[in-house]
């Protein structure tokens, strides 16, 4: 009897371990996912923008390249970066800006030969996914197209702002024409790590601090969103199979991995009109939830060698330009 009363209570305590412990992972994948789906709840920014000091050969100019904030609504379901040739492989919508035939289909050779909205020239491509009022059903074309939950009227982006910066430690290399780039985790909610999560949502009136979750704004500031792209290059490929490998991040003091060498960093800034209260979600696929951790975005290089070159020489020589 006593045997039957040790194994009863030794099952009871393995159901028990068991359930407590799956809890306690689910609940640190929603933390460090940040759960804040649209009924989610939002946060003050308070992470601060790590910055690495700047050393006696550092790339220290920044160029700002002039590509408008997709008036000409360039939206679509598709991925050319990490679904090339597959229609809606995104199950999102994507807001472009740059390259304006950009889409699953695009080449090369298609790129190189597209009109673009940037002033300068740039036929490159840049591109994220879209943000939703839910609270608006919305009717304009790719509002309900993209399906799998990813509904309510988009919106529009109030400024977008593309720009080039150097390294804190060293000169930068120019890029190959047609680097395909990526930044973040579109599947940050069910990873089994955050190790890809680059998120950094804000508020327009604190531009130094930023969170992986929906920022709570104060009435009259944007909700912003910053991706920040790796800028260290293997020397060798456009492209991997697995879409980063090729190019990394650099250490928190600017140092790239061994064996790369560093690129300009680029980074995009969203910024969007959202009263407080207001409802919003991130598209994204059906199971990451709209969490705002899954934030993410693409590039592609069009640049000609002679555009390539001026940003380079910019950075490099520490100036600040416009294109």
């Amino acid at each position: 009897m006593g045997n039957e009363h040790r194994l009863l209570a030794l099952l009871v305590f393995l159901v028990l371990g068991t359930g407590l412990a799956a809890a306690a992972l689910g609940a640190t994948r929603a933390d460090r996912a940040g759960q804040g789906s649209v009924s989610g709840g939002r946060v003050d920014p308070r992470e601060v923008v790590p910055t690495a000091p700047a050393g006696p050969d550092a790339s220290a100019g920044r160029v700002s390249v002039a590509c408008g904030r997709n008036a000409e609504g360039h939206w679509n379901e598709d991925n050319l970066v990490v679904s090339p040739g597959l229609r809606a492989g995104a199950h999102h919508t994507h807001a472009y800006v740059g390259n304006l035939s950009t889409d699953a289909l695009s080449t090369d050779a298609s790129l190189s030969a597209s009109a673009t909205s940037c002033a300068g020239g740039d036929r490159s491509t840049y591109y994220w996914p879209v943000l939703r009022r839910t609270d608006r059903p919305g009717d304009r074309g790719h509002e309900g197209a993209a399906g799998h939950g990813n509904t309510g009227e988009i919106l529009p982006e109030e400024s977008v702002a593309v720009e080039f910066r150097g390294n804190p430690v060293g000169k930068v290399v120019p890029m190959p024409r047609f680097l395909r780039a990526m930044t973040g985790d579109a599947v940050a909610y069910t990873a089994g790590s955050g190790a890809d999560v680059r998120a950094r949502w804000g508020c327009s009136g604190s531009p130094d601090r930023f969170t992986t979750r929906y920022p709570r704004c104060p009435a009259g500031q944007a909700v912003t969103r910053t991706l920040v792209f790796p800028s260290c290059w293997n020397g060798l490929d456009t492209t991997a199979p697995d879409h980063r490998s090729h190019l990394r991040f650099p250490s928190d003091r600017g140092v790239c991995p061994r064996d790369t060498f560093p690129v300009p960093e680029l980074r995009l800034t969203l910024s969007y009109a959202v009263a407080p209260g207001v409802p919003i979600a991130l598209d994204s696929f059906p199971e990451q939830r709209h969490s705002p951790a899954t934030d993410h975005a693409m590039f592609v290089d069009v640049m000609t060698d002679a555009q390539m070159g001026a940003l380079v020489a910019c950075l490099n020589e520490g100036r600040a330009c416009r294109t």
